[in-house]
């Protein structure tokens, strides 16, 4: 990894000046409390009845039912809506530096830290808010994925007490905004000259000896779903053995490329090129009965909906990469 110790160009003056910049309360939209708790522990496969059943020894061990301490960031975040925040929350965005060095070009971002401290156990019924400091935007460095400024956020979580907010935890968020290797590197001769963009590529699939026969279907506009010969069990991911009857012996099924969407998510921020944002990904449920997760195409948030009729496309990109999406049935 390399430093440019060169003279910074003029644009980099509002950036600095950020740095230990505070932004305002973000608040959570309720109170910690047994369902989300609940839910969660499901998703993570957490099973302590500290979190769960108040009756439980671990339980009144602590006073309340309290909530596992790396849910600390679920608490406040905004939903599915882009900075829909409480009332009372800053209307500031914590990452304005990202945006004024994408401006120059630094449009690549990859996360490299996110560490959580933490104080204590939250305890049902309590609110909590945090606060962002912009702590540092470190030198110009070149690293192998190309040239750019690490940035470092930091959130300090507050339960709200009577006697004043109390420290609850803290989250470090470190990303790496770079412009990718073919582009030339910043110096101050460089640093106003009209640089062509170089066009970003889809990050092609990890391919296994488990995997390449459902991605040499896809080449093929197939989608190809793993069948158990044994017991006709289907599974996606694809894997090595049934994990119903635990047979080693499998075939492949043509799925008919209909399906709904099971469950969603919706990806604002960081912006990653080559992907439009918001992004949409589905976790869809085929009509043969099992689900895999693809991007969702040609619809805005406010068009997806649990349950909706999908089907799968197959799109080519950066000429040779083709890969399943999904648009609505109706298209």
């Amino acid at each position: 990894m390399g430093e440019n110790t060169a003279a910074e160009p003029d644009w980099m003056g509002p950036v600095r000046a950020l740095v230990g910049k505070e932004y305002g309360q973000v608040l959570s939209w309720d109170p910690v409390n047994a369902p989300m708790i609940r839910q969660w522990c499901e998703v993570m496969g957490v099973a302590n009845p500290a979190y769960t059943d108040p009756a439980s020894p671990q339980a009144m061990a602590r006073g309340a039912l309290v909530a596992p301490a790396t849910m600390l960031q679920v608490w406040c975040m905004e939903g599915l809506k882009t900075n829909h925040y409480p009332p009372g929350s800053t209307a500031e965005n914590p990452y304005e530096v990202l945006q004024l060095l994408e401006a120059q070009g630094f449009t690549s971002v990859v996360a490299v830290n996110s560490e959580l401290s933490f104080e204590r156990e939250l305890r049902e019924g309590e609110r909590i808010h945090y606060l962002s400091r912009l702590d540092a935007v470190g030198p110009q460095k070149t690293t192998g994925l190309g040239t750019g400024f690490f940035v470092t956020l930091v959130m300090r979580y507050f339960s709200q007490q009577p006697s004043g907010p109390e420290k609850v935890g803290e989250l470090l968020f470190r990303v790496f905004k770079f412009k990718p290797t073919t582009a030339a590197i910043l110096t101050p001769a460089t640093a106003h000259a009209a640089v062509p963009a170089p066009q970003p590529r889809r990050a092609a699939p990890g391919v296994s000896d488990d995997t390449r026969f459902f991605w040499d279907g896809v080449r093929q506009g197939k989608l190809l779903i793993q069948r158990c010969r044994a017991c006709a069990q289907l599974r996606h991911p694809p894997g090595p053995v049934c994990s119903s009857c635990h047979s080693f012996d499998w075939d492949t099924l043509t799925a008919c490329g209909f399906g709904t969407v099971y469950s969603f998510v919706v990806m604002h921020y960081p912006e990653v090129a080559p992907f439009e944002h918001p992004n949409l990904i589905g976790l869809i449920e085929l009509d043969e009965g099992t689900r895999l997760v693809a991007q969702l195409v040609r619809l805005g948030r406010e068009q997806v909906a649990i349950g909706q009729r999908v089907k799968v496309e197959f799109n080519r990109f950066d000429g040779d990469l083709m890969l399943p999406q999904f648009a609505l049935a109706s298209d």
